[in-house]
């Protein structure tokens, strides 16, 4: 093999990755983004202790199929509701990048709130961007020893408390803290513990920005969401090149400078390691940290703010931006129209359902006196938050068409406790004198006696005889 063939053959497509030590930087936006983490963190840890009733206000019980959310309870039935949720969730945040880009990423994502979580150990136990990477080339001592193994402890701490929530939205988490503390939970529970901790300690303490730039789907397809239009960060090349350093008291204009002095703060201050003054990149998760750095360079430069800020393309190359626009406002109807599907569709929502079974095993049954009795299973589910007692009926067809005689025999009262499903079995009775039809359409309804609202109908069919 020849010396270029191996050259070319040990060549790699993948870019070996470089520690990213990240600098703390102060400013309104990192003041509002640490505001939103806490919220969301304390939102999260706090939620499943909150109870609505006699039960847990959000709890996933996965064994019996039933989403609580307060006073919301979802069933299996209920998976249309579920769907329009989730495509109203879609359309909105396609609404929202459109308008003002990667938000979320930097604002709320669960990714971005527990890496923060996870670097202010890191900054508490390991001291700043400098005094972390001379810890890093420093050869092992007790010292070193001693702050790495407190940011792993602080970590492990905060992967047990955050998995111990997580596996608290789907067990009851008043009644998992005993079992977990007398370590007698289910081998289902133990993985589900260790698969929420340790996912979170490999993610937010090891791979972070890895997840945004090649592993997160929403990295990708955020850009053809993108115009020029949208509000994202920028850096302004019109006012910051030539680029150069310079002291406080070069007047720019006078050096042939722009603004910006090429300290490269805005680098060290992301925590996805790049440079913004290169242009918009897809690894950029919109956390506005190299706009707060910039802007205190900028004040102690005596410069204007705004060298890196919330812009538009087309702002940047001078024209005006446009907020109205066809993208945006087709994002905005979708969501608003799915939102109201979403929300008519749970105001109408009868929280009861009733299946009926026909006897398979025998179609009808022809009595001593003439007449045909059909038998039928009715399950009758409660999807209330209380009991109700609901009458069993069936409708009443036109006088002297088919099916006008027959008549309910059985159970014509049942009450089912909230969330509980009853069976029960009852009959169809058509006299001798009904019209000889072999078969006839029939309603069954089951109502609320103390809730009008509580209807649900459903149709069968009554079999008779060709004779009959």
């Amino acid at each position: 093999m020849s010396t270029a063939a191996a050259q070319t053959s040990q060549v790699s497509f993948y870019e070996k990755r470089a520690t990213i030590y990240q600098a703390e930087v102060d400013g309104f936006w990192q003041r509002l983004r640490a505001a939103a983490l806490f919220v969301l963190a304390g939102l999260y840890l706090v939620l499943p202790w909150v109870n609505y009733g006699q039960r847990q206000a959000v709890w996933f019980d996965l064994p019996t199929r039933k989403f609580h959310l307060f006073a919301l309870t979802l069933w299996p039935q209920d998976f249309t509701l579920l769907a329009l949720l989730m495509i109203s969730g879609a359309f909105g945040l396609f609404f929202f990048t459109n308008l003002a880009g990667r938000l979320w990423c930097g604002f709320g994502c669960p990714q971005t709130v527990w890496t923060k979580f996870f670097m202010w150990i890191e900054w508490l136990t390991e001291g700043d961007r400098n005094q972390r990477i001379l810890l890093d080339r420093r050869p092992w001592s007790l010292d070193k020893l001693a702050r790495k193994a407190a940011k792993h402890a602080g970590w492990l701490v905060t992967c047990a408390v955050v998995g111990f929530t997580f596996v608290g939205y789907f067990e009851p988490i008043r009644d998992l803290i005993p079992r977990v503390a007398a370590a007698n939970v289910t081998g289902a529970e133990t993985v589900f513990l260790a698969i929420a901790s340790l996912a979170l300690y490999f993610d937010a303490g090891f791979m972070r920005e890895q997840i945004c730039k090649y592993a997160c789907p929403y990295a990708r397809f955020q850009g053809a969401m993108f115009d020029r239009h949208t509000w994202t960060i920028f850096y302004d090349p019109g006012r910051g090149e030539p680029r150069g350093h310079r002291g406080r008291e070069v007047e720019p204009a006078k050096a042939g400078l722009g603004h910006c002095i090429d300290c490269a703060v805005c680098v060290q201050v992301c925590p996805t390691g790049i440079d913004i003054r290169e242009g918009t990149q897809i690894e950029c998760i919109g956390c506005a940290a190299c706009i707060d750095a910039c802007d205190e360079v900028m004040d102690k430069m005596s410069y204007p703010r705004g060298l890196v800020r919330y812009a538009t393309e087309a702002i940047i190359q001078g024209r005006s931006a446009r907020v109205l626009r066809p993208r945006l406002m087709a994002y905005g109807a979708l969501f608003v129209a799915v939102t109201l599907v979403f929300a008519v569709e749970l105001v109408r929502r009868v929280p009861l359902q009733l299946d009926v079974l026909r006897d398979r095993a025998r179609l009808y049954r022809v009595t001593s006196d003439g007449s045909v009795e059909n038998v039928y299973t009715l399950k009758v589910l409660n999807m209330d938050q209380k009991e109700h007692v609901y009458a069993v009926e069936i409708g009443t067809p036109e006088a002297g068409g088919p099916g006008a005689g027959i008549v309910l025999e059985g159970v014509d009262r049942v009450k089912v406790a909230a969330g509980d499903v009853r069976q029960l079995s009852v009959r169809l009775r058509a006299p001798a004198s009904e019209p000889a039809v072999t078969s006839t359409s029939v309603d069954f309804r089951v109502r609320a006696l103390d809730d009008p609202r509580l209807v649900v109908t459903e149709d069968s069919r009554f079999l008779a005889p060709a004779s009959h």
